[in-house]
């Protein structure tokens, strides 16, 4: 049956994103001429396995041997450029044995991604935007939705039907939390009221546990601490915040007299996880307050919270080698910080992957391979979570699939003690660890799931499937600085 072509009908886009765009909190940081190289290489053997099989080029990286093809061609430009402490793990026959493609690419884990996020495109943070600016306009944009007028109308494709589309048919997610960006209280492109509004188009799909949501904190924002009961009435589970984040741009410490009191509240509202952004950071003035150096510290005074850690400390654009207790930022930080207050691993600190994941995996697989290889032996191989920062990224497919292939190169765990990337360690990642701290009874989840209308949609919908293959957020300084105008954030 032939597949859908509606978005991409000269099948120019790669089924496995490699590019420049961000999730709003860093600048992007253009492609380097190996990255370049892996696209060109792919993009050549897109081509050339299409005529091979008789499909047209859509047709071919739509199918599982399309992404099989495009992370094999990936490997080749790492390869060839020294990049070899990590790779993508599948045969050379995948890219044009759909049998082979879909033993390496089609598991079947359980998948819970606790960072996600959309956007309301008629919500009113759009109240204070002049007549005529283009708020969050990107290249994504671009997603084929119709039926929407206005100047405006391109928001529809970072709404609700986008997002449903894109996470719950367009990849293998089942459930997803969605999270908030930093901004003051009367600016946030999302609230919790328009986020529950989305997790009821998911109920309304028989899907009502498949959306959970946190609840954003600053709390030093005035209005912020008191804000939380309220926000627990929604069903929070976790609370999110930014400690480089304050409105007048001075961010805070965990241990700081404002942490505490957030921490205090949190856990006398019955609220035990606090997800935290950490790393990521957002410009030179809250610089200091994006490392991790108070982690350890409140985590060991709270020993009966969880401290949920997004984006694992991790510094776009620097790379990650072996554990080095001299460096003040990144992964570094959040192990010496951990190490020095005696908490250890498989603990009450997670380590969550969105943007982390995605940046690093394809741009350098050897620094991939440190930053995993370091989690799993200072954070925890049970402590390590799962989340994609989707829909910036679009669909988290290729994430998944990526992750799913992805091994440390032998010499690194010998040389640093890392583990062997297991079947069973993919599952914990990709779901299971992130099951505990929730409170989820996957069991229960999975045969809620499996008859669902989800279920049904999604099964319907990939006997054509018509994914975008593209990204919502910013892939370029101008870009960047018009997301983070009317996103809350700091240039």
């Amino acid at each position: 049956m032939r597949m859908g072509s509606d978005f991409d009908p000269d099948g120019a886009r790669l089924p496995i994103k490699l590019d420049s765009t961000s999730n709003g909190e860093f600048a992007p940081i253009p492609l380097d001429p190996t990255l370049r190289r892996a696209n060109a290489l792919a993009s050549d053997a897109a081509g050339t396995m299409a005529r091979r099989l008789g499909l047209g080029r859509r047709d071919f990286l739509v199918s599982s041997c399309g992404a099989a093809s495009t992370l094999l061609a990936f490997n080749a430009a790492h390869a060839a450029a020294g990049r070899s402490g990590g790779f993508f793990e599948l045969p050379a026959e995948a890219a044009a044995e759909p049998a082979a493609a879909e033993a390496a690419l089609g598991k079947d884990e359980w998948i819970f991604d606790v960072q996600g996020h959309f956007v309301n495109p008629t919500g009113a943070w759009l109240k204070d935007v002049p007549a005529g600016a283009k708020p969050l306009q990107m290249e994504k944009t671009r997603c084929g939705l119709s039926g929407f007028s206005g100047e405006r109308s391109y928001l529809q494709c970072i709404g609700p039907s986008e997002f449903v589309k894109d996470v719950f048919l367009d990849s293998d997610t089942d459930i997803m939390v969605l999270s908030f960006v930093p901004s003051t209280r009367d600016g946030e492109p999302l609230t919790i009221e328009e986020a529950a509004a989305t997790r009821e188009i998911v109920d309304r799909m028989e899907g009502s546990k498949r959306l959970m949501l946190h609840g954003r904190v600053n709390p030093n924002q005035p209005g912020d601490l008191e804000d939380m009961e309220r926000l627990k009435g929604f069903g929070v589970s976790a609370f999110k915040t930014y400690t480089q984040w304050g409105p007048s741009g001075t961010g805070f410490w965990m241990t700081d007299d404002v942490g505490i009191a957030f921490v205090e509240k949190a856990r006398a509202l019955g609220v035990r996880n606090i997800a935290i952004h950490k790393g990521l950071p957002f410009g030179p003035r809250s610089y200091e307050h994006s490392t991790c150096r108070d982690i350890g510290p409140i985590a060991r005074r709270f020993p009966d919270m969880n401290f949920l850690i997004y984006h694992s400390g991790y510094v776009a654009g620097k790379d990650e080698g072996p554990y080095d207790p001299k460096r003040s930022d990144g992964v570094d930080a959040l192990i010496t910080s951990l190490r020095e207050a005696g908490v250890k691993p498989n603990s009450n600190v997670y380590a969550e992957l969105g943007s982390t994941w995605r940046f690093a995996s394809m741009r350098d697989p050897t620094s991939a391979a440190h930053l995993l290889g370091k989690l799993f032996k200072h954070v925890g191989e049970d402590n390590v979570l799962w989340g994609t920062d989707s829909i910036w990224y679009g669909s988290p497919q290729d994430q998944i699939q990526a992750f799913r292939t992805f091994q440390i190169a032998e010499a690194l765990r010998d040389a640093h003690d890392y583990p062997r990337i297991t079947p069973e360690l993919r599952r914990k990642v990709f779901g299971l660890n992130a099951a505990r701290p929730y409170g989820l009874d996957v069991a229960a989840l999975k045969r809620t799931a499996a008859a669902d209308t989800v279920a049904r949609d999604r099964e319907t919908y990939r006997e054509r499937p018509n994914p975008s293959f593209a990204t919502y957020g910013p892939r370029t300084r101008r870009e960047f600085a018009n997301f983070a105008r009317w996103s809350g954030g700091e240039p």
